[in-house]
């Protein structure tokens, strides 16, 4: 089957099936076989692992994971590419493709099915307007993975990475830290697309810890105290917590938890890192 990495390639494909691109999902398909072979090599791909691949597209990713992987499950949620990644993939006998919305999908059923519970790769080239709905997804269900390797838009790879006290740092930035340790891989300027997006875009990869760095009592309390801290940004910590009707903390016991921490009752959620966010909820709860 040719590569579809190669530009040309994709063009036809995209003329022999009529494809028009949707809007709502997003789709900008890669033609760059450069990055392609990074984000493979990235995602440290090999005959062992069974790779869940997030937004296949026509399948350009796909030939190079099923080249690398033992078996790759594609989940697509565009019926009008299924006969496209039927005849794109039809060289690879380890690829199952399933037309479902990853959001709705039972990941952790799949992982029993194809890889007996297993830790199982993830690899996507993810549309802005759902990245983070997808990964706190796989996170916050458990599902068993060794890491996640994404192309994202380049200012939320950079937001997944960041620490405190900087513009892009907030609840993404805390929750991604929580579960894994991100690195940005790869930079990806608009033109190793098609069509060409607005912004520039980042291939990041999420290796997922055994243990989290931090000892936390209660994970979703803690989710629930970081996400109001930062849902009014320029307000103080104290009167973020104290506004936030699903916490019942008053902003007294939010003030006498912090200064127990040694802080100011005036800091900002943006300037507590990941650790002293994980004390402030055990002292709360």
């Amino acid at each position: 089957m040719a590569n579809l990495g190669i530009p040309q390639n994709t063009i036809e494909v995209l003329q022999k099936y009529h494809f028009n691109f949707q809007k709502k999902y997003g789709q900008n398909f890669l033609i760059d076989t450069g990055v392609l072979d990074r984000i493979i090599a990235a995602a440290e791909i090999t005959k062992e692992d069974c790779v869940l691949e997030i937004g296949p597209g026509i399948g350009t990713m796909t030939q190079y994971l099923a080249e690398a992987a033992r078996e790759v499950v594609a989940v697509e949620i565009d019926k009008a590419l299924i006969p496209i990644l039927e005849d794109t993939l039809s060289a690879y006998d380890n690829v199952i493709i399933l037309n479902e919305d990853i959001l709705k999908v039972d990941i952790n059923g799949i992982v029993q099915e194809r890889n007996g519970g297993q830790p199982i790769k993830v690899v996507a080239n993810l549309p802005y307007y759902i990245t983070t709905p997808i990964i706190m997804g796989l996170f916050e269900q458990h599902v068993p993975l060794k890491s996640i390797t994404i192309m994202v838009q380049k200012e939320v790879a950079d937001r997944m990475q960041v620490g405190p006290g900087t513009k892009d740092y907030g609840a993404l930035s805390l929750a991604v830290q929580y579960y894994a340790k991100p690195e940005i891989v790869a930079n990806v300027p608009p033109n190793c697309f098609i069509p060409r997006p607005n912004v520039g875009s980042a291939v990041i990869r999420l290796t997922r810890y055994e243990e989290p760095p931090v000892q936390v009592r209660d994970e979703q309390k803690m989710f629930a105290l970081i996400r109001a801290s930062f849902n009014q940004r320029r307000k103080t910590l104290v009167n973020g917590l104290g506004n936030a009707s699903n916490l019942q903390v008053s902003k007294e016991q939010a003030a006498q938890a912090l200064e127990q921490m040694g802080l100011s009752p005036t800091v900002r959620g943006e300037a507590l890192t990941l650790e002293e966010f994980a004390e402030l909820s055990n002292l709360l709860f």
